[in-house]
């Protein structure tokens, strides 16, 4: 079975070739999968993508004119796929519904770190020889903080474990409280918690129509004064125009993400000295009360040995069966 797989960084390349137990036939490709290169698919049975690969109905037909069958994503998120377009072609397809969830939730602890105890900005002042230190550097600890956790499914409650280690006092919210998680957090109205957390950190999905911007104007106006906000869950969750008016009049303390609704514009590319998207230009301005990172919270040993390995079992199970149990 030749399989062709986009979106493999250097890094990444000896986990694809050492976790192939089932011999598939590999074709590695660095670049996200676009416009042109979708070309390399020909002589391919079976695709793998990642995120931000654009499997739109121009790509898909080309790929079904060269006899493709099978269609991985080796994410848990699949909105990079026209699946109207994908299900008329026949494609069999299929997802990895998760993978290692301390991957995300140790990028949520790294930014709340950094933003309660000014990490970045000290740093950056000891690189340029200024040793003074003042009043922005004094910070409190985090056992002296509430924490709030939106959304409390397998990332949502290690990343309340790992705060509660911390010896924070952590409370959720969720439409569908966790069991297991009431042994670590107290679970309150997401108006308490949004009055109440000196951090919140989102690990919720997006569901269009319902969540959108959940991260706007309404949300903050009723945020603890200087709250920080953290989402290294979905882009579509923020608005950013309010979280930048937010910042501006310190009603928010800090904010990071490491995700946009639009970061396939900018994202995975090097955009020195070019213009992106003027609401993120303003973000970057804000650095070090604005710490953002380019969609790496799986970019971990863990989380990529998970993806790669169910990516190839889903396409084992389609080759056996005729079916697979992550199928999209």
């Amino acid at each position: 079975m030749k399989l062709i797989c986009y979106g493999v960084r250097k890094v990444e390349k000896p986990f694809f070739e050492k976790l192939n137990k089932f011999g598939y036939d590999l074709t590695l490709v660095e670049e996200l999968m676009n416009d042109e290169n979708v070309n390399l698919i020909e002589g391919h049975k079976a695709v793998m993508l990642r995120a931000n690969c654009p499997a739109n109905r121009k790509n898909l037909e080309k790929m079904k004119n060269f006899g493709v069958e099978y269609l991985l994503t080796r994410t848990v998120g699949y909105n990079h796929i026209d699946l109207e377009a994908a299900y008329e072609m026949g494609f069999k397809m299929a997802r990895v519904p998760r993978y290692s969830p301390n991957a995300i939730a140790e990028l949520a602890i790294t930014f709340a770190m950094n933003l309660v105890r000014k990490g970045a900005y000290m740093v950056d002042r000891t690189r340029n020889k200024n040793f003074i230190v003042d009043e922005y550097m004094f910070s409190p600890e985090i056992r002296n903080l509430t924490v709030g956790v939106i959304g409390t499914g397998k990332i949502g409650f290690t990343a309340a474990k790992l705060f509660k280690g911390l010896g924070a006092r952590v409370i959720a919210y969720d439409l569908y409280p966790n069991e297991a998680a009431k042994e670590v957090v107290e679970y309150v109205t997401m108006e308490e918690l949004n009055k109440t957390a000196d951090i919140i950190t989102l690990h919720c999905p997006y569901i269009k129509g319902e969540n959108d911007n959940l991260l706007g104007e309404e949300f903050i106006s009723n945020l603890k004064e200087g709250a920080i906000l953290i989402n290294t869950a979905r882009g579509e969750l923020q608005d950013v125009e309010a979280i930048i008016k937010g910042l501006e009049s310190g009603k928010i303390g800090g904010f990071a993400t490491d995700v946009f609704s639009n970061e396939k514009e900018f994202f995975f590319k090097d955009m020195a000295g070019k213009e992106i998207d003027k609401n993120v230009e303003k973000l970057i301005s804000l650095y070090p009360r604005v710490l953002i990172t380019p969609h790496i919270g799986s970019y971990t040993d863990e989380a990529l040995t998970n993806m790669i390995e169910i990516s190839y079992e889903n396409l084992d199970e389609f080759l056996r069966t005729g079916d697979c149990q992550n199928k999209l």
